[in-house]
Formats: C-alpha cells, sequence, structure tokens
C-alpha cells in the first residue's frame, strides 16, 4: 500500500507535469502567432490594396492608397476611412466602403469617386444575396455594376438614382429588384457623403479635419 508521502508525491509530479505542459502549449502558441502575424498582416494588406485599385483605372493614380487615408464620420454618424488616390501630389479621387440593408442582409461595397464628384468604380466586397439572382452584384457574375460608373448626383440627376421599375435609370434583375435597389441607395449615399466632406476629402492631410495620415509614394 502506498504511504501518506508517496500519495503527496505522485499528486505532486501530476501537478507538475500538467503545468510544463500548459506552459509548452503556451510557448508554442505564442511562437506561432509570431512568426504569422506579419505573414498575415502583410495578406490582409495585399487584398486591400488590390479590392481599392479595382475600382480605380489603371495607372490612375501613383501614391500608396493605405498609406494616405483618414477617418471621418457619416450622417449616421459611422466611422468611414477614406483612402486618397493622387496622382503627383493631387488628390484625384477618393475610395471609402458603404454598407446597405439588400434582401438577405448586409451588403458592403467599395467605391472611388473623383475629385468633380463622378464615380470610377464600385465593388460589392460581402454580401449574402441569393445565389443566382441577387449575386448579379458582384463584377465577376455581371457586368452590372459597371452602370455606376462616370454618374454622379448631377447626371443622371438625383431622382434618376433608382431601378427602372422606380423610375430610374439602373436596371434591375428579373426576380431581385430588392438586391439592385439596395446597392443604387447606398452608391447614391456615397455620393452624398462626398458631397458633404468634398472640402476635407480633397485638401491636404496636414489640415483636413479628421485623423490623416501623411501620403506615400512607396
Amino acid at each position: 500500500m502506498s504511504t501518506h508521502a508517496e500519495r503527496l508525491n505522485a499528486v505532486w509530479y501530476q501537478g507538475v507535469s500538467l503545468g510544463v505542459i500548459v506552459v509548452g502549449i503556451t510557448i508554442a502558441l505564442a511562437a506561432a502567432y509570431t512568426s504569422t502575424r506579419e505573414k498575415v498582416a502583410a495578406a490582409v494588406e495585399s487584398d486591400t490594396r488590390q479590392t481599392l485599385e479595382q475600382v480605380l483605372p489603371p495607372g490612375y493614380a501613383d501614391n500608396n492608397l493605405l498609406k494616405d487615408s483618414l477617418e471621418l464620420t457619416d450622417a449616421e454618424g459611422q466611422a468611414v476611412t477614406v483612402y486618397r488616390a493622387r496622382k503627383s501630389g493631387v488628390v484625384r479621387a477618393v475610395l471609402f466602403e458603404q454598407r446597405g440593408k439588400g434582401y438577405s442582409g448586409v451588403i458592403k461595397l467599395i467605391m472611388a469617386v473623383d475629385a468633380e464628384g463622378v464615380v470610377q468604380g464600385v465593388r460589392v466586397t460581402t454580401h449574402t444575396e441569393t445565389p443566382g439572382l441577387g449575386d448579379k452584384i458582384e463584377a465577376a457574375k455581371n457586368d452590372w455594376i459597371h452602370a455606376f460608373e462616370g454618374k454622379s448626383l448631377v447626371a443622371p440627376g438625383e431622382k434618376a438614382w433608382a431601378v427602372k421599375k422606380d423610375g430610374g435609370v439602373f436596371d434591375q434583375f428579373a426576380g431581385a429588384t430588392i438586391t439592385p435597389r439596395a446597392v443604387v441607395a447606398t452608391v447614391k449615399r456615397g455620393l452624398e457623403f462626398f458631397a458633404s466632406h468634398r472640402a476635407q476629402l480633397l485638401d491636404n492631410p496636414a489640415t483636413s479635419a479628421g485623423k490623416a495620415k501623411e501620403p506615400s509614394h512607396e
């Protein structure tokens, strides 16, 4: 039979062993996180840059969009990060995300608006719309999203910012009107955001209101 001391030693040994295992796992996880953190950050930055570049014509800007940004607040009190597209130091366009409520959930899109308030490009980045119907808002599945290019609040006019079923100029999808209607309204709201903050968006980031970052040509 085991003595009381032997039982205590066994418990102590098991406790120490468990502690060593926990510490070892913690160190391994920390090492794995440290080794992959930079890779993950680089991948996220690359994905963001590629998304931004999709809504601008080739060669439109020569600066690092991710390092030339500021944060403003929209009409609903939500923070909006805005990226500036510059050519030879001059702001030619701004890019920012907008959100709308679709048929199945939130639709997120990125849009580029030039200094004159004209849409240069729009891409839907996230949605949960019905496959085969609402997902035609994706550039990879339909050209519909390109209809916003060259549009502004004055052309085609504020009342024309609607799907054709509602008296506007934008096509709707057969069997799925709610989704394109939501995207049209969201892009229009983005143009209104630009119009409300135009002076800040196009000004020098060192003097603009908001939290600005110095531009970079890296």
